[in-house]
């Protein structure tokens, strides 16, 4: 008969070759308390496993609140047309990206937005889906041969109310072209004037972004004197700042000669990496030197807007569920509030 043993042993019988009387021997059980060392290692791995998701945890949430308050915002379209150009010396902002995204963004609020491609490389009418090769009209027609603006516009096929006047290659010799036009630094302005009193009401268009190339000619000089604000993106690098301040100059003599209704109005902070202290101390810079102008959103180094123009579109319509279609979101809406 089986014997009654400890919960914590397990007791062996006498076997047959065994004396009766003989003290019978213990051997630890199979279920064995587990070894106090083995439990705290397994006790902080789950710790550490729970301090690892809790950032990502929080980033889900804030995105989450993020989105919940864009939506909820309602903007309104201007009393007049906003025209802005988008500009920066330096090459490599993001100049073309903001322009583009902002626009669908936009749109996307259910504003009538119009791109203004005068960059020769024709970049913002790729991310918009636009044809702009030779044989399209563009804007070299509207600048060069004076052509009106709204026969040269085309409709982005992924945004509704986005349009654009792309550029082609022909735009490349318009600096040289242009020089012997009369009144050759307000062409754009000529162009945008007669675009804006054709159309009234709702056909109209709320805000008008004309993307510049990263040099200060003639076409960058049209841009700024057809529009009453600039937009100016910048990247959170130190070298940036050097080229703000001679943008900034430039600003100031077009305002002086040209246009005097010209002003800085927004900032937009891009390609921010919130891993390093440089992109934070450039943007803290920035913000105390341009406290009204700077915008309170700012763009993070994504994949999803590198990878968007490769398949002609804006990371809003190509990956809407992406941070960075989420800033930009942001700051179009808080470009439009500001109105």
């Amino acid at each position: 008969m089986p014997s009654r043993t400890d919960p914590n042993t397990e007791r062996i019988d006498p076997q047959p070759d065994e004396q009766p009387g003989r003290p019978v021997t213990e051997r630890p059980s199979v279920m064995a308390e587990p070894d106090p060392a083995a439990a705290a290692d397994a006790a902080g791995q789950v710790t550490v496993s729970r301090e690892t998701d809790a950032p990502l945890a929080r980033q889900l949430r804030d995105q989450a609140e993020r989105r919940r308050v864009v939506a909820a915002t309602e903007v309104s379209r201007p009393d007049r047309p906003r025209v802005l150009t988008v500009a920066n010396q330096k090459g490599g902002v993001g100049k073309t990206t903001t322009t583009v995204n902002i626009a669908a963004a936009l749109a996307a609020k259910g504003l009538r937005v119009l791109v203004v491609d005068i960059d020769p490389q024709g970049n913002a009418s790729t991310a918009l889906g636009i044809p702009h090769h030779a044989e399209v009209p563009s804007i070299y027609d509207v600048l060069v041969e004076d052509r009106s603006l709204d026969s040269v516009l085309q409709e982005c096929p992924d945004v509704p109310g986005l349009w654009c006047a792309p550029a082609t290659i022909d735009l490349a010799g318009a600096e040289i072209e242009l020089v012997s036009l009369v009144a050759r630094e307000s062409r754009l302005a000529r162009a945008v004037q007669q675009l804006m009193s054709d159309r009234a009401g709702e056909d109209r268009f709320d805000y008008v972004l004309i993307d510049c190339p990263p040099s200060l000619g003639l076409l960058t000089v049209n841009a700024f004197v057809a529009a009453t604000e600039v937009f100016i993106p910048i990247q959170c690098e130190y070298y940036a700042l050097e080229g703000l301040s001679q943008l900034l100059r430039n600003v100031d003599l077009i305002r002086k000669h040209l246009n005097p209704a010209l002003s800085v109005s927004t900032i937009l902070l891009t390609m921010y990496d919130a891993r390093t202290r440089l992109s934070a101390q450039v943007a803290d810079e920035v913000r105390s030197h341009f406290p009204d102008q700077v915008l309170k959103a700012r763009i993070p180094r994504s994949v999803r807007i590198s990878e968007a123009p490769s398949h002609a579109q804006t990371v809003m319509t190509y990956d809407p569920t992406s941070s960075g279609a989420l800033s930009y979101l942001e700051a179009a809406t808080e470009l439009a509030r500001r109105a």
